[in-house]
């Protein structure tokens, strides 16, 4: 599933970044090379890093 419709970033990409230990959603983004545009993503990556925590 896509997290970021913006960037094409998906939930399992998201996930494996958690994992090698970034936690703050802009730094996800920027894992990717990517910036926020719209923000929608936010809340969803932050519940993915909730509960990964």
């Amino acid at each position: 599933m896509f997290v970021c419709n913006c960037n094409g970033i998906r939930e399992r990409e998201v996930a494996a970044v958690i994992d090698a230990g970034v936690t703050r959603w802009r730094d996800i983004l920027a894992e990717f090379e990517c910036t926020p545009c719209c923000g929608k993503c936010e809340d969803d990556i932050n519940l993915i890093i909730e509960k990964k925590s």
